[in-house]
């Protein structure tokens, strides 16, 4: 009974992605957000974790680029055009880890749900391994990180770097985690999609496991 409203969501967001994209000039999309564009074919090619993803602006698809069929991932696409599309100018990385609750326009509103969704999950599958935490995060790209038990670094999209951190648990101590971001994402994805990003991402380390 609810599964059909929500994948209209989903194609509502996707449509929308594509929408907002093609007002942007592709090279200034370019430019601003680190990726390729070529121009001939209309096509936009974008580094995502340790793979690269082809956007064609013609077929209104995407896909990896060695591989001939669109993502079946509708996740994976709304974010990409969600990345493509929302910046309003060009901004540098500021080299700053913050957590949600730093970020503004609802960072502290949307936390409880955040960490209710993303970081009980963390630590319910590497709370008490960080061994496979690290072995899961190299798998999808991740390069360790300076925090924590320990901690992995990931590039979602060139100028979207996530840094997992797990504080490993046993039987006297509880595990705790965290998840930050770079505190210029708020000029690069709105806060639904930051959260997003996340979610994505701790979705795609258990299913290295």
């Amino acid at each position: 009974m609810n599964k059909r409203p929500i994948k209209n969501n989903y194609k509502v967001a996707l449509e929308k992605g594509w929408e907002e994209l093609l007002k942007k000039d592709p090279e200034v999309v370019a430019k601003s957000m680190n990726v390729t564009y070529l121009a001939e074919e209309k096509r936009f090619i974008v580094p995502h974790l340790n793979e690269e993803y082809i956007v064609d602006c013609i077929d209104k698809n995407i896909r990896k680029k060695d591989e001939a069929f669109p993502v079946e991932d509708i996740n994976l696409s709304i974010l990409i055009l969600h990345y493509l599309s929302f910046f309003t100018e060009e901004k540098p990385l500021l080299n700053k880890w913050v957590s949600l609750k730093e970020i503004p326009n609802g960072g502290v509103l949307f936390y409880p749900a955040f960490y209710k969704d993303s970081i009980l999950k963390l630590l319910k599958y590497f709370g008490r391994d960080s061994k496979l935490f690290i072995k899961c995060a190299k798998k999808i790209g991740g390069c360790l990180g300076p925090f924590g038990t320990t901690s992995a670094v990931f590039r979602l999209f060139p100028k979207i770097p996530v840094c997992v951190v797990i504080w490993e648990g046993d039987e006297e101590l509880p595990a705790n985690a965290s998840i930050l971001f770079d505190l210029s994402i708020s000029y690069f994805l709105h806060i639904e999609s930051i959260i997003g990003v996340s979610y994505y991402l701790i979705e795609r380390l258990i299913h290295s496991i």
